[in-house]
Parts: structure tokens; sequence; C-alpha cells
């Protein structure tokens, strides 16, 4: 048997609030759903949910999205505005560059840029 990937989705506090964020961050309009879940339709991708959690992050996220851009440093800019924050300076490669940044929860996630 092989899966499809149908939706990533992210522990939290307040659900309503972080896919707002993503929403304005990514595009498409965010969800609210029973159970304080919400969501955001990603077009050309996978749906990114949002689940309430009691417990508060106490360590580095195991998975974070890369978040593909044209300008990193526009992307970082915009993404603090919206209430995210850089997590160390913009790192460049033979494969590119990338800023890492935490959103409003502290969720770890980068601006990819080839």
């Amino acid at each position: 048997m092989r899966g499809h990937l149908r939706q990533v989705v992210v522990d939290c506090h307040e659900p309503r609030e972080l896919v707002r964020f993503w929403a304005r961050l990514l595009g498409g309009e965010p969800v609210d759903r029973g159970r304080g879940w919400s969501h955001v339709e990603l077009s050309g991708s996978v749906r990114l949910a949002f689940q309430p959690v009691p417990e508060t992050k106490a360590v580095k996220n195991r998975l974070h999205l890369d978040v593909a851009v044209d300008d990193v440093e526009a992307a970082a800019r915009e993404a603090v505005g919206l209430g995210a924050r850089r997590l160390g300076a913009v790192v460049t490669d033979d494969q590119g560059c990338f800023q890492a940044m935490l959103d409003p929860e502290g969720n770890e996630f980068c601006f990819v840029s080839p």
C-alpha cells in the first residue's frame, strides 16, 4: 500500500490565530473547524492544519517547513512584520541560501532560495 500526504498538522495553543499568520504568509483563506482546529488550503500543495494542544513547545521541531521564495531577505522582513522572528542569520552555501525563522508560537520554518 502506498499513501499520499494529505495535510501537515501543527500543534499549537491558538490555532485560530496561527492559521491566520500562515494564510497571510502562504496565501489561502483560513478555515476554523470544530474542536478548536483550523486549517488553510494551499494551492498546489497539502493542507496546513493547526490543532490545539495544552502543552507548550519545549524543544526544537523534529520536522519543519521549507518555504521557497525568490528573495529570502524580503520574505523574512515580511514574516517579521506578521509576527515571526528570525533564528540566526541567512546561511548561503552551494545549494542557495536559507533563513531559519520562528512563527508566532515558536515553530521553526525556513525561507529557501536556490
